[in-house]
């Protein structure tokens, strides 16, 4: 055979150092060429989807757009707050505040209804998202009265604070999943190889390409910016793959090597691994990567990131596995016979290789030891086909009756972990506070001859407004210098999440806006504030859901097409993958839509799913199962390939590949899992769906219902055009392709 992967894998075998410094110099340009770059993050603007979008967009232009504020708290450590301290503590934080380049504004003191909380509040200069990198300065100026006042309590809070205390946060977290996620998998690995040094090998890969992944990122945000989001999912979906792409390499060459009985050369053993398990691991990479691409066309800045990371991170773990992977089995290998030449019988030689780094042959690779399990475990899809495929079918079935009942929701502030100690205030400003909970912002762009009709229907708005029990009676209006926007400002007593809150939207979308706004003749307006985008980005997704589920089939059938030359086996993997990513998304909505997990997984039930989590999940599973569609059905293809009857194979080829996938279910599960410990309710929830998903796809859908329903298909399978028989010869320096 002399396809793109054996070639780029003989030049490898053939020349292993140059290929590995090649591949360290790759790194080092990727981090370098990132580093100097930097990363272009996402700006407020990215972020606009919706009326709301709209409004924020008009309101901007007038310079009017909202800005970013921070609340400290002044109250008493012990009993009532006394006003003298207090006044004191208020009037030095003013001073301090006004006197920071980042503040635009300093609002004076305002007492809580029981006067037992002082509130100042500050508003930053800038757009919302640069808020962040400002507002270490005022923690800095809060902490500092707060040291000058032992008596008071001082406390801050606000989008910016509690931003990033999230950041904060994930990266804690991130280093937690690293610390559990990493040893894990490398003992697993040992598990699986019995040597360190060939468990090694596909954890530096991995890093390796999480590394190389990252510093690309960077490079690709000033094409699609980057939302915060990129690191998170190359670390997740990086090191899953690029350990399951070098262990499925890896573990076909141990295989070949075992069956060979030391006849076959390291680069005849690379080669051939490369035809089969290597071309298997590029369609599984662009399949996945494909797949992901299809986020894109969701038209949102939090997908483009996630699809980006994805994309890339994939792409280079499938670059490592053609070229440093097969330079170091070479590099090993060699060492490895050199050892074996040195006085050891022929006999031995395994045994000598397994010493050299690549751990004694199991029997699992010699096709004994678990050999039995499988095939019984396989033993009811082989006699009962019909009854297995339905029983499974079933089971997938009823796990997915629970996405029914789905509810999504954009997750708020609201929903952090309170762990963050700007949180724990932020929930305190909402007890002592209750009608600073939710502003609205109502903003009109019409010509600067309406600014006096705009002016007076929002002030009839406001009256509108003041009368409706969801509002507290506040108003705000406020017209740019051009006279061409105009800003109401509401505000309602309700958390962000609320019913109540969601209500007073429609409202003033609904009723409010077309009765008084709407009159004036050629002027736009619309609703933005925190629960309009809440409302706004949900609503967005869906709309793009059609077409980005459209082009998600088409996108596996075309790649499951191009893989197998089989129009059955495209629209197989089709239903299978849609079976297998609804079951898990329904496992989804029964853990996290209730509460009875709550204890389990340490989370607080919002009775809802993060807006971006469904899609997000549906994408990346359908990517991952193709990457055991692929490898299963490429043994079976294998046999047939080979003579075998395609009855025969299926069994044959399921029986053969189950170790491996296997193994590389449970180095993925183990990565997921530790994303199930972290505090962010989407990355948990991303996690625990993404191990599960695994689990289902390696153990029921892979060993179960596929070779059931193969099976049953028999010839029909490859459909329109059944593999030809080939003969291939190997010899010890090159596969070379006869039939």
């Amino acid at each position: 055979m002399n396809s793109l992967t054996v070639r780029m894998a003989r030049w490898s075998a053939g020349h292993p150092w140059r290929a590995l410094v090649g591949w360290l110099l790759f790194l080092a340009l990727c981090l370098g060429v990132g580093s100097a770059v930097g990363t272009r993050s996402a700006k407020t603007a990215d972020y606009r989807v919706g009326e709301a979008g709209r409004a924020e967009a008009m309101a901007a232009e007038g310079h009017l757009d909202r800005l970013s504020t921070e609340q400290i708290l002044i109250s008493s450590r012990v009993g009532a707050l006394d006003e003298g301290p207090a006044a004191s503590a208020a009037r030095e934080l003013t001073g301090r505040m006004r006197q920071l380049p980042e503040v635009a504004e300093v609002a004076a003191p305002v007492r809580s209804s029981d006067g037992g909380v002082l509130m100042v509040e500050v508003s930053l200069r800038g757009e919302e998202l640069e808020a962040d990198a400002k507002v270490g300065a005022l923690l800095a100026q809060t902490r500092a009265v707060q040291r000058a006042h032992p008596g008071l309590l001082v406390q801050e809070t606000g989008a910016a604070s509690v931003s990033k205390g999230v950041d904060q946060q994930r990266d804690d977290d991130l280093a937690l999943s690293e610390k559990i996620s990493l040893p894990v998998t490398l003992v697993t690995l040992l598990i699986v190889f019995g040597s360190l040094t060939m468990a090694a090998v596909p954890l530096l890969l991995a890093l390796s390409s999480i590394a190389a992944a990252i510093g690309l990122a960077m490079v690709a945000s000033h094409l699609t910016p980057d939302a915060g989001v990129g690191k998170n999912v190359i670390l997740m979906i990086g090191l899953a793959v690029g350990v399951d792409y070098t262990l499925f390499y890896l573990k076909r060459e141990r295989e070949e090597r075992a069956r060979s009985g030391g006849r076959l050369g390291t680069e005849a053993l690379v080669e051939l691994a490369a035809a089969t398990s290597g071309r298997a691991v590029v369609v599984s990479g662009l399949a996945v990567a494909a797949s992901t691409a299809t986020l894109y066309l969701a038209s949102d800045v939090i997908f483009s990131s996630l699809a980006t990371g994805t994309v890339v991170v994939v792409l280079v773990a499938v670059a490592s596995s053609l070229t440093a992977l097969p330079a170091l089995l070479t590099v090993l290998g060699r060492r490895a016979e050199r050892r074996a030449r040195m006085g050891v019988p022929p006999r031995e030689r395994s045994r000598a290789w397994g010493k050299a780094g690549h751990g004694r042959p199991s029997r699992r690779l010699r096709g004994r030891g678990d050999g039995r399990f499988w095939s019984a475990l396989l033993r009811p899809a082989a006699r009962h086909p019909l009854a297995t495929l339905c029983c499974s079918s079933l089971a997938l079935l009823a796990l997915v009756l629970p996405l029914t009942g789905l509810k999504i929701t954009e997750m708020s502030r609201d929903t952090h972990s309170r762990a963050i100690p700007a949180m724990r205030v932020y929930d305190r400003l909402n007890a002592e506070f209750p009608e600073r909970r939710v502003t609205h912002q109502v903003v009109v762009q019409a010509p600067a001859a309406r600014s006096a009709q705009v002016t007076e229907e929002l002030r009839a708005l406001a009256r509108r407004a003041a009368a409706d029990p969801l509002f507290t009676g506040y108003a705000r209006v406020r017209t740019a210098a051009d006279h061409r926007t105009s800003t109401l400002e509401l505000r309602v007593p309700y958390l962000g999440d609320s019913p109540q809150a969601r209500d007073s939207l429609e409202h003033l979308r609904h009723d409010y806006l077309p009765a008084t706004v709407g009159k004036v003749a050629g002027a736009r307006y619309g609703v933005s504030g925190d629960v309009a985008r809440y409302t706004d980005h949900p609503a967005h997704q869906e709309g793009k859901l059609p077409l980005v589920i459209g082009a998600l089939l088409l996108v596996t059938f075309v790649m499951t097409l191009y893989a197998f030359r089989s129009v059955v086996l495209g629209l197989l993997g089709v239903a299978l993958n849609l079976l297998s990513a609804a079951a898990s998304l329904g496992l989804l909505v029964l853990v996290f839509q209730h509460t009875w997990a709550e204890g389990l997984l340490h989370f607080r039930s919002t009775g809802s799913i993060g807006s971006r989590v469904p899609l997000f999940l549906f994408v990346i599973l359908f990517g991952l199962s193709m990457d055991y569609q692929v490898f299963v059905v490429s043994r079976i293809r294998e046999a047939v390939l080979a003579g075998t009857p395609t009855r025969q194979a299926v069994v044959e080829g399921v029986r053969r590949s189950a170790s491996v996938v296997t193994s590389a279910a449970v180095i993925m599960t183990t990565v997921f899992v530790s994303f199930v410990f972290l505090h962010l309710i989407e990355m948990k929830q991303i996690g625990f769906v993404l191990a599960a998903a695994v689990l289902l796809d390696a153990f029921v859908v892979r060993v179960l219902i596929l070779p059931a329903a193969l099976l049953l298909l028999g010839e029909r399978a490859w459909w329109p055009v059944r593999p030809a028989r080939t003969t291939t010869t190997v010899t010890n320096s090159a596969l070379v392709d006869v039939g």
